[in-house]
């Protein structure tokens, strides 16, 4: 793969200039300083809505757990535990910029709680057919996966056409994420402008 492409100008985290780039596919990452940079990945990694998998092991513990899910409920939180690590590249800077989206009503939150405290979640951005996942945390085990598995339910459910997950990692191999070219990538991406759909 080579170099990612990047832009780092602070015009680019005002709300309406930000949605512009995640529909072009960038996505923002805050380095070890803080700055913040979009990246456009050359190789893509995707988790098709049509064929994902769900681990035997984790349907059978979702039948039997007690956590309850939510949506967009708690979005703010969700992101502010998300950024709870030594090492973050969700930066105080992008988080006050995720704001933003959150009040021109493109950034969501799956919530799973247990015994009604907040134990784990992940947030993205949504536009039209296309979700654009960005971080989940847990504090209790599973709890990430469980948010993952409603997220992907939701997009169904609604319509979606594209799930982005940015890169590959063994936790979400395991639900069928697959990588696929910047090109393969783009024609999703204008399939999922073909309609407007709500989260």
């Amino acid at each position: 793969m080579s170099e990612d492409k990047y832009l780092s100008k602070k015009d680019f985290l005002k709300p309406e200039n930000m949605i512009r780039l995640y529909a072009q596919g960038a996505f923002p990452m805050a380095d070890e300083f803080g700055e913040i940079n979009w990246y456009l990945p050359e190789i893509r990694t995707i988790i098709p809505l049509g064929s994902y998998n769900i681990p035997r092991s984790l349907k059978k513990f979702l039948h039997s757990s007690y956590f309850e899910f939510q949506y967009d409920t708690h979005v703010l939180d969700i992101i502010l535990k998300c950024a709870e690590r030594e090492s973050t590249w969700i930066s105080p800077e992008l988080i006050e910029a995720y704001k933003g989206l959150i009040g021109l009503g493109n950034l969501h939150s799956v919530e799973v709680f247990q015994n009604k405290l907040l134990v784990g979640g992940l947030y993205g951005v949504a536009y039209k057919g296309a979700f654009f996942g960005e971080s989940m945390f847990s504090k209790v085990p599973q709890a990430s996966k469980c948010a993952l598995v409603k997220l992907i339910e939701r997009l169904n459910e609604k319509g979606f056409v594209l799930l982005d997950v940015q890169y590959q990692t063994e936790h979400l191999q395991m639900f069928g994420a697959k990588e696929i070219s910047f090109e393969d990538f783009n024609k999703l991406l204008t399939k999922a402008y073909s309609s407007d759909i709500f989260f």
